[in-house]
């Protein structure tokens, strides 16, 4: 399939649910893309949902209780029947309007909130599925494109003094406080932005990956402009 993604070795092309969830990473691809051109007014959506906290939930209810024209009733269908195609997987994906998410501002020399570059952890075999429908977009970017924020000299350094601690209790601390997820783009490197529309697949870290886990970042999101983003 030709597209804006199918010249990078991160990322598979499908076009077909199925194939999103049947096609296993490999190599260096740790992104899958259902590729998708939709239809329909989200915006339209955004508009009539109330954001109750900067992160409200979405319903299927609430989805329901709205009053749409011709194009937003096209764009609320897509949404359903993704939220069922996820469910019907076993998956257990969220609808969320979004203003913002919480900033991570205690320590000036390291970011481990969700704007800056991370992978995403699990004890179990899974996966990642986001899509955003309305707002700005998520990031990822190439494993060899980043650098481990936790081996990057001066910020080790930092840690190791804010811990306090031996060698062995830092490497848990590390992890107990999600230090070792986060990741700093190397100079030149090129995040690609994953779209709206898209139904995308990343890797996660857990003990069954073959893979990389695949390194993305929330968006800042636009000025007055919420996001409407399905993940789980």
């Amino acid at each position: 399939m030709s597209n804006i993604f199918s010249d990078n070795n991160q990322i598979g092309v499908v076009s077909t649910f199925s194939e999103l969830i049947n096609t296993n990473f490999q190599g260096e691809m740790n992104a899958i893309c259902w590729n998708r051109n939709l239809n329909g007014d989200f915006k339209e959506i955004v508009s009539q949902l109330h954001l109750k906290e900067n992160i409200t939930e979405v319903s299927i209810e609430d989805l329901l209780s709205l009053q749409l024209s011709e194009n937003g009733n096209i764009a609320r269908e897509i949404i359903l029947n993704d939220l069922q195609l996820l469910t019907d997987f076993g998956a257990s994906p969220s609808l969320n309007l979004l203003k913002n998410y919480e900033r991570d501002e205690e320590l000036d020399f390291i970011s481990t909130d969700v704007y800056s570059f991370h992978v995403d952890r699990s004890t179990i075999g899974t996966n990642t599925f986001l899509c955003t429908y309305h707002g700005a977009a998520s990031d990822i970017i190439s494993n060899n494109e980043v650098e481990q924020k936790i081996l990057i000299p001066e910020i080790r350094e930092k840690l190791k003094e804010l811990h306090n601690g031996s060698e062995a209790e830092f490497e848990t601390f590390l992890k107990e406080y999600y230090f070792d997820l986060h990741y700093q783009p190397k100079p030149n490197a090129k995040p690609i932005n994953l779209g709206l529309g898209h139904l995308w697949k990343l890797a996660v870290d857990h003990p069954e990956q073959e893979v990389l886990p695949c390194v993305h970042r929330a968006p800042v999101e636009n000025d007055g402009e919420y996001r409407l983003l399905l993940i789980c």
